[in-house]
């Protein structure tokens, strides 16, 4: 099967079942449409088909991950809602559509965040293709990647960033934490469901690291040049909410060669792991080049 075509068949069985998690949910109606609202809002699904492109480097089945893969996209969904909120970014739109607060209200778009985040963990704990052991481990790491070590944290340093002058080195934290520990843990939770070697995990690591650091370039790069239309949210809301940016601090042309530095180190080092990348290569290509 072609490389495209294995991801949107991927693409479209997450989608799947993200919906298919919600919706028999014993819950108020408002809080399901608010969780289904986001969820389904579109976007790349660029985690959950990390994980399941490592699975597939290590020639394991979909299905061994489809439940992480679901459980990571739910907890990024959330933090979008909340990213979005007044107190935090005050967006209006995000991929074209209106906020979840501006269609649900500010307290109803909290709690389906906050029903997110807390459903992905139960999702992992009910899988059950995965050991008792395994499920610990994939549910210890999500939380510190998602928590006050991992993406929590970063958001904090970034909004502490906002309005000052920060070094490269203070910039690179946010992203490590913000958008890279995620990203990372997509890369992990595929190569531990794989059976990875240690030292495939710590190759793998390494690789995720440069890849998150090149995937929020990319993104500050689109907010000074890419489309709105293509983005589905206004161009120029970093500065507009005076937010230290690798273009600011380097230049656009100096933020395009940091991009392409970190996506040469990533490729070096998925070459070494010795398992059939081909995914994961495609999947950098998609990163490095994406207009959205």
């Amino acid at each position: 099967m072609k490389i495209q075509s294995l991801l949107r068949q991927y693409k479209t069985q997450i989608e799947q079942q993200l919906t298919a998690y919600i919706e028999p949910l014993q819950a108020p109606e408002t809080i399901k449409e608010a969780m289904l609202y986001s969820l389904q809002a579109g976007g790349k699904r660029i985690r959950p088909l990390l994980l399941l492109a490592t699975l597939h480097a290590f020639r394991k089945p979909m299905d061994i991950g489809i439940s992480v893969a679901c459980a990571l996209e739910m907890i990024h969904t959330y933090s979008l809602i909340h990213d979005d909120l007044p107190s935090m970014d005050n967006d209006d739109l995000r991929r074209g559509k209106p906020t979840n607060h501006k269609v649900f209200g500010e307290a109803n778009a909290i709690l389906a965040g906050d029903a997110l985040l807390t459903y992905a963990f139960q999702v992992i704990a009910d899988d059950k293709n995965t050991s008792p052991d395994v499920k610990v481990r994939l549910i210890s790491e999500l939380a510190k990647a998602a928590g006050p070590e991992g993406m929590v944290g970063g958001q904090v340093a970034d909004l502490e960033g906002e309005g000052k002058t920060i070094s490269l080195q203070q910039l690179e934290y946010i992203h490590r934490h913000k958008t890279g520990k995620l990203l990372q843990y997509s890369i992990r939770a595929g190569a531990i469901l794989g059976g990875a070697t240690e030292q495939q995990l710590t190759l793998l690591t390494a690789f995720a690291d440069y890849l998150g650091l090149a995937f929020q370039i990319r993104d500050d790069i689109l907010d000074i040049e890419g489309e709105e239309q293509k983005i589905g949210k206004k161009i120029g809301s970093d500065v507009e909410n005076d937010k230290s940016t690798y273009p600011a601090l380097l230049t656009l042309d100096g933020a395009k060669r940091k991009l392409r530095d970190h996506m040469t180190e990533a490729r070096t080092l998925l070459e070494q792991t010795e398992i059939d990348a081909s995914l994961l290569h495609y999947i950098c290509d998609l990163i490095e080049t994406r207009d959205h």
